[in-house]
C-alpha cells in the first residue's frame, strides 16, 4: 500500500485506475487519521487488489478537499470511474469498512 506513484492530476489518477479507488483525506496533525493508516493496510489486504487505496493530504491539497467538500477529517471516499459513489466520515474499524466495501465493488 505505501507506493508512491504521481500523476499529472488527480482525475488522471482516477480514470486511469481499472479498480475502485478508495481516497482517504486527511491532515498530518488529525490524531484519526493516523489511526486510519493500519486500519487501510488491513482492508487493503483484505481486499487484495480489488480497490486501490490512495492518501490526499488535505492541507497540501485544499482544492481537492473544497471541489469535494471535505468537512470532516478523516474521510473516505469511494470513486468508481472516476465518479465518487460514497463517502465515509469518521473511523470506521477494518471488519466494518471492509463490509461496506464489498457491497459497492
Amino acid at each position: 500500500m505505501a507506493t508512491k506513484k504521481h500523476f499529472n492530476s488527480f482525475e488522471e489518477m482516477l480514470s486511469g485506475s481499472d479498480v475502485p479507488v478508495l481516497v482517504d483525506f486527511y491532515a498530518e496533525w488529525c490524531g484519526p487519521c493516523k489511526m486510519m493508516g493500519q486500519i487501510l493496510e488491513q482492508v487493503n489486504a483484505q481486499l487484495n487488489g480489488r480497490i486501490r487505496v490512495v492518501k490526499i493530504d488535505t492541507e497540501k491539497y485544499t482544492e481537492l478537499a473544497s471541489q469535494y467538500r471535505i468537512e470532516a477529517l478523516p474521510t473516505l471516499m469511494l470513486f468508481k470511474q472516476g465518479q465518487p459513489v460514497d463517502k465515509i466520515e469518521g473511523v470506521l474499524q477494518a471488519p466494518q469498512l471492509v463490509q461496506h466495501l464489498q457491497t459497492l465493488i
